[in-house]
């Protein structure tokens, strides 16, 4: 079906994105002792199974460039795309994020997502992380970057009379991403399509876990509490998704049967 410009951009939102395929990756931390063991190996095993795309965990700080190189080469050469990247506390600071920046460009991410605000004091404690995430966006803005805030159960818990989260997304700009994991959500007893309907456009990437009460983490993708049909349809028609990925902390299977599994579950669900 053809349609011109005008009738293209008068689609409503949620058309639009329904009309398109979100790419799905793997979160690395999923296959973490295989990277490991062998970084080349496992991503090369990773795309075999036919993820799209991968997110690199903290460790990746610690790389020289020439590497980051390297590993940019082996991505394409698997047509493998790293859309972010999870950082620790040391890449937003003066001098860590330059070099986040660096590395995240080698690689061809556009976010920068902050993996855990680490320990915070009180509803002021959250203020400094906006400050600090908004600092980072204003940095990251002319370069055609972001950053972002992957949630984990704390945010969820009222600090003070306000859930951090809220404080969060309040007090940063559009453009930083509320990357969403389902699974802390889930446990924190947050509604993840409530969340997501009452922001969009801001969740651009989600961490696809699941939870349950009986066997937490360990549960495989899809066989837990979430409602993920409902959770993908807020997704894709007002939260701006632009990319999914799964991730799993552990499980009863290795970590690459593992992810291989969460993917065909994955398949059940989307194709």
């Amino acid at each position: 079906m053809h349609l011109s410009r005008r009738t293209f951009l008068a689609l409503p939102t949620g058309l639009l994105a329904a009309s398109k395929t979100v790419p799905v990756g793997l979160e690395l931390y999923s296959v973490r002792g295989e990277l490991a063991k062998d970084l080349f190996g496992a991503v090369r095993a990773v795309a075999k199974m036919g993820y799209q795309a991968v997110e690199f965990y903290a460790p990746y700080f610690g790389w020289a460039p020439a590497y980051a190189g390297e590993v940019r080469r082996l991505l394409d050469d698997l047509g493998l795309r790293c859309h972010s990247t999870h950082n620790n506390a040391p890449s937003f600071t003066k001098t860590g994020l330059p070099k986040a920046i660096e590395l995240n460009r080698i690689l061809g991410a556009k976010y920068i997502v902050m993996a855990s605000a680490g320990s915070v004091a009180g509803i002021d404690g959250w203020r400094e992380v906006a400050d600090l995430l908004t600092l980072a966006a204003e940095q990251l803005r002319p370069l055609g970057m972001a950053t972002g805030f992957h949630n984990h159960q704390t945010e969820w818990v009222q600090v003070e009379g306000q859930r951090p989260m809220d404080m969060l997304a309040a007090n940063t700009p559009e453009d930083v991403a509320l990357q969403l994991d389902v699974g802390n959500a889930m446990e924190a007893k947050a509604d993840p399509v409530a969340w997501i309907r009452n922001h969009p456009g801001r969740i651009r990437s989600m961490h696809c876990k699941d939870w349950s009460a009986g066997q937490g983490y360990r549960v495989l993708f899809g066989e837990g509490a979430s409602p993920w049909r409902r959770i993908f349809e807020a997704a894709e028609s007002t939260g701006g998704i632009e990319y999914y990925l799964i991730e799993q902390e552990g499980s009863r299977f290795s970590e690459l049967e593992t992810a291989e599994r969460c993917l065909a579950t994955w398949k059940t669900m989307k194709l």
